[in-house]
């Protein structure tokens, strides 16, 4: 038996036929272009917000402060009333206000700084 061994000559490729070598980027031919979706159309607000959320702050700080004082202020006037059993506590309600106005002066400092301070969110 005469057997004949075939050897395979490489070929040359054409510029076309060369293999793409592996990279993470490929190439797009197509034309594409970019169409809004539901997460990015409906973005725009009438910028009621930097109008409310600034009042809606203001008037919980006022109520932080109103609230005890509409409390300790007939306390306190009661206490001044010689006839009164309360009379002794006089010293009582002054500690008290003194100390719910302190308090409420460090929660409100703390409060308008984080929603009233951040100039950028509220200019248009």
């Amino acid at each position: 038996m005469d057997e004949k061994t075939i050897t395979e000559q490489p070929t040359m490729a054409s510029p076309a036929e060369k293999p793409v070598p592996a990279s993470p980027e490929i190439v797009a031919t197509e034309h594409r272009k970019a169409y809004g979706t539901a997460k990015t159309e409906d973005l725009r607000d009438s910028g009621n917000w930097r109008y409310i959320l600034p009042a809606f702050v203001i008037l919980l700080c006022l109520a932080i402060l109103a609230v005890p004082l509409l409390i300790l202020v007939p306390l306190f006037v009661n206490s001044l009333d010689v006839s009164a059993h309360t009379h002794g506590l006089t010293w009582l309600w002054i500690t008290m206000i003194v100390l719910e106005v302190g308090i409420a002066a460090i929660i409100i400092y703390g409060l308008l700084k984080i929603f009233l301070t951040q100039a950028g969110n509220y200019q248009r």
